[in-house]
């Protein structure tokens, strides 16, 4: 079995794209803290010839999820009176398009993160999602059809 170390050497700058791009920046790090917590318990039981990437990704994307959700139940302090106006919030290049991806369903969610921001093949995100081929490419199709529509406006 190949020592974690080389594990988390060769795979952590797929592991932080996927998280960035599924959790958004602000909640990566701890998607990314998480998804190696969990992979470095599981690693000694993991069967000899597994496909190392794909396991790792998909701790991650389920790590982003859990960190979603997690953002979304947290009660929001409010210590001064709000404001009636919002402030414009920072604009971080790219930020808006991965905010766009992340309001897709699911699947397309899914399918698109995996195919662009891990760099899978298609072949690859099926065997990852648990589909065939053709549905990941009908999943990313829909999913850019959408994003066009709803950023080119």
């Amino acid at each position: 079995m190949i020592p974690f170390q080389r594990v988390l050497d060769d795979h952590r700058d797929a592991v932080w794209r996927l998280c960035v791009a599924t959790a958004g920046r602000n909640d990566a790090d701890d998607a990314f803290q998480e998804t190696w917590m969990s992979a470095l318990r599981a690693y000694p039981r993991l069967a000899p010839g597994s496909n190392v990437r794909a396991w790792l990704l998909t701790i991650a994307h389920r790590k982003a999820i859990d960190t979603h959700r997690t953002r979304a139940r947290r009660p929001v302090v409010v210590i001064c009176a709000v404001p009636d106006v919002p402030a414009p919030a920072p604009v971080d290049e790219g930020e808006d398009v991965w905010a766009a991806v992340r309001e897709l369903p699911q699947g397309q969610r899914a399918a698109l993160t995996l195919r662009y921001a891990a760099d899978l093949t298609h072949a690859e995100t099926a065997e990852l999602l648990g589909i065939t081929t053709e549905a990941v490419r009908r999943r990313v199709a829909d999913g850019l059809k959408a994003l066009r529509g709803d950023i080119v406006q």
